[in-house]
Order: structure tokens, then C-alpha cells, then sequence
């Protein structure tokens, strides 16, 4: 039963009408039907019997990868630190590229609504429609493996986050500012620089370190399609069974993400 209000707010209940229960019927019976042909789609593309057996063999596997070799975190020091490298620069690459987009994107700060906006709307959804990996793997077929694969890669996937959310920061600044420094004769440069800069530097900052903070995940596994960093060296062990290894490799992708995610906190906390 739907529920109504009365004009002085009071709930008033009222029954609904055949036509309206049919309606809700059909609803329910058409989701039904909907979970029961995407379970059988599922089903019949399923090998059951790997499903069941995989308990045993998850926990198969998990016996092999301890103890961990340690001896083995020697060679992998300068993997993790290109790793971090690859996460700075395209960050940095992304931030320089990112923030005039953004200023291009805004309504308040865009040349044109009709044209260059639309334009730098679809440089921002396509930056942030294709995954890292799959611009990491374009990238390396195009310049080969190694670190500036996966820089760029990370640039590429973080320029539209980072326009994005700015400029629905720049649009959510207060106009009264703005219209202060016009009245006051200021000029476009004045006004960008004195009226609009210092409210959205926060957000900037926060977007920045929290987009740093997400590329250290994303660059670990770069290197499973050859774009550097700590990743290359866990294909490596996956694929030459040395489950000890990738213990190790677990371990230190876990301690950088720890160190980073407190690292952005700090920062966060003292820019914003």
C-alpha cells in the first residue's frame, strides 16, 4: 500500500488500485525470471567441479607460498621503487594536463559552451572509460616494455579523474568573489589568479594526493603486461611457480600501499 500525506502531514494509507498491483506484480515476476536466466547463462559456462574442488586447492596453494623467501625482498627494492616513480611521475604528468582541462570543462571558466567544452568533456570520459592496464598495454606494444609504458599509461588514466573532479570544484566556487574583483576592475588573469585559484586549491590538493594514493595501487600491476615496476617481477614468480616469492612480493606491495595511504592522510591533513 502506498503511503500519502494528509495536509497537515499526517501519513494516510491508501490501497492501490488493481491495475497498480498488477503492475508490481509483473515487476517482481519479471526480476525473477531475470536473476533465474542469468544464473542458468552463468551455469552453462561453468565447469562445476573446478568450483568445488577449489577450497582444497586455494588452500593447496596457500601451504606453498609460506614461509616466505625473504632472502628474495634483496631483488626486489629497485622493482618497488620504480613502482613508486611510475605512480609519482604519472600523477604529476596528469596534474599538469589535468588541471587546464578542468579549467576548460567548467561552465564559469570554459571559452565556449557550444564547442571546446563538449571537446574536453570526451577527453575527460575517455580518459577515465579505459582502464590503466589496457593503456599500459597499448603503450607497451607502441614503445615497448619498461617504465615509461607504465608512466604514461598512469597519466593517461588519471588526466580525467583529476579534471573531472576539479572542475566540479571550480564550478561549485563562490561567484560573489569573482564578481568583487570584476567590479573592482580586475582582469581575467586577476580574477583566475585572486577569485577562483584560492577556492579550489584545497580541493586540488586533496585530489591530487588522493589520485597519487590510488595510482601506487595501479602501478603495481603494470608490470604484468610489461610496463615496469614490482609487477614484472611477480609475473615472473606466478609463472615459474615460485609461490614463496610472490609471498615475498605481497609483502612489500602491502607495505608501500600501508606507507602511501598514510602518507596522503598526513598530507591531506595538513594542505586541507
Amino acid at each position: 500500500m502506498p503511503i500519502l500525506e494528509r495536509a497537515g502531514g499526517t501519513p494516510e494509507w491508501k490501497r492501490r488500485t488493481t491495475a497498480q498491483d498488477l503492475m508490481v506484480w509483473t515487476g517482481w515476476l519479471a526480476g525473477v525470471a531475470l536473476a533465474v536466466a542469468c544464473f542458468q547463462f552463468i551455469s552453462d559456462r561453468t565447469i562445476w567441479a573446478f568450483v568445488w574442488d577449489a577450497p582444497q586447492q586455494g588452500a593447496d596453494l596457500v601451504s606453498r607460498m609460506f614461509p616466505p623467501r625473504w632472502s628474495y625482498a634483496d631483488q626486489l627494492w629497485k622493482p618497488l621503487w620504480d613502482t613508486i616513480n611510475i605512480a609519482t611521475l604519472g600523477t604529476l604528468i596528469a596534474i599538469l594536463f589535468g588541471v587546464p582541462l578542468a579549467f576548460l570543462a567548467a561552465h564559469n571558466t570554459t571559452p565556449s559552451v557550444l564547442f571546446v567544452r563538449p571537446v574536453v568533456l570526451f577527453i575527460i570520459v575517455a580518459s577515465r572509460s579505459i582502464n590503466a592496464l589496457i593503456w599500459a598495454l597499448i603503450l607497451v606494444i607502441i614503445l615497448g616494455p619498461g617504465v615509461l609504458a607504465g608512466i604514461l599509461a598512469i597519466a593517461l588514466r588519471s588526466i580525467g579523474f583529476i579534471a573531472k573532479l576539479l572542475y566540479e570544484a571550480i564550478e561549485e566556487i563562490d561567484p560573489s568573489q569573482v564578481e568583487a574583483l570584476r567590479a573592482s576592475g580586475a582582469s581575467n588573469p586577476q580574477v583566475l589568479a585572486w577569485g577562483m585559484v584560492p577556492q579550489v586549491m584545497p580541493a586540488f590538493a586533496g585530489i591530487s594526493v588522493f589520485r597519487w594514493d590510488i595510482n601506487i595501487r595501479e602501478a603495481t600491476v603494470l608490470g604484468l603486461v610489461g610496463a615496469g615496476g614490482i609487477g614484472m617481477q611477480l609475473e615472473a614468480s606466478i609463472n615459474t611457480l615460485a609461490w614463496p616469492q610472490v609471498t615475498m612480493i605481497f609483502i612489500l606491495i602491502l607495505g608501500m600501499v600501508a606507507v602511501s595511504e598514510w602518507l596522503s592522510a598526513r598530507v591531506r591533513h595538513a594542505i586541507i
